[in-house]
């Protein structure tokens, strides 16, 4: 059984890492780069570093940002936010990316999935997809920062995005993100049975024990979180060991 992965999240904005309740009320949570070198001391098996407000705000990634956070890590590093073209990510990936997360770009040119595949692997290539549920055991995607609701059933969109050549998902349950109270097993597991690719799961993790359900019950392959490190609760060698006591295959610092 591959090991599963533990992913700290930095939301980015203003060159500020943020972190909110269900997408809203964000508060400073730091430096990224100072919270990247510490990540990647401690265990992190990926990082994910999101330019949240690109899209919204139509503008590029902030580049420089990215090329210092790359700077300290030596571990797989996904970037998102503002990617809309190749030559976008070209750019994030010369700088020190191994991977580019594109959400609101592929909703409103599902191409842009297949030309990053074709052009830098499907291994490079990540499907961001913000979930809000909208009645029991459905979810629509939602695109500018959870702003707007597509209307978009997320599984379909999960499995066209695969077909486009997406070499993995990170699902962000909006519904959980921030409130600490455990992941949205449902959608994940829903997800995973019926996608051939990773999945990530976001949006919620409070507890140790939240991401053992999420890995076990919710069928994930990683887990995605902020909060939780950014504010000291717990440490991500204290994560990997409840879950290593748990069964669940981890990467373990030597």
């Amino acid at each position: 059984m591959l090991a599963k992965r533990i992913i700290p999240c930095l939301d980015v904005t203003d060159g500020r890492v943020v972190k909110g309740v269900n997408f809203v009320a964000l508060r400073d949570a730091g430096d990224p780069v100072e919270l990247a070198d510490i990540y990647n001391r401690d265990g992190a098996d990926e990082l994910v570093f999101l330019d949240i407000t690109a899209s919204s705000d139509h503008r590029e990634t902030m580049i420089h940002v990215v090329e210092d956070t790359a700077r300290k890590v030596f571990i797989p590093l996904t970037v998102g936010g503002g990617i809309r073209s190749i030559t976008d990510a070209r750019t994030v990936l010369t700088v020190g990316a191994d991977k580019v997360s594109i959400n609101t770009a592929a909703i409103e040119r599902p191409g842009l999935i297949t030309e990053i595949s074709e052009e830098f692997g499907a291994q490079a290539t990540v499907l961001a997809i913000d979930a809000r549920r909208s009645k029991p055991g459905v979810w629509n995607v939602f695109t500018y920062g959870g702003r707007n609701d597509t209307g978009i059933d997320v599984l379909e969109w999960a499995q066209r995005g695969e077909d486009l050549g997406a070499g993995e998902i990170l699902l962000t349950s909006m519904d959980c993100d921030g409130v600490q109270e455990g992941f949205d097993c449902d959608l994940t597991r829903t997800v995973s049975r019926n996608t051939r690719i990773p999945i990530i799961a976001s949006g919620g993790g409070g507890h140790p024990e939240d991401f053992v359900r999420v890995l076990t019950d919710g069928e994930a392959d990683a887990a995605l979180a902020a909060s939780i490190f950014h504010y000291g609760t717990h440490t991500i060698d204290d994560l990997k060991n409840v879950l290593n006591k748990a069964g669940v295959p981890v990467r373990m610092r030597c």
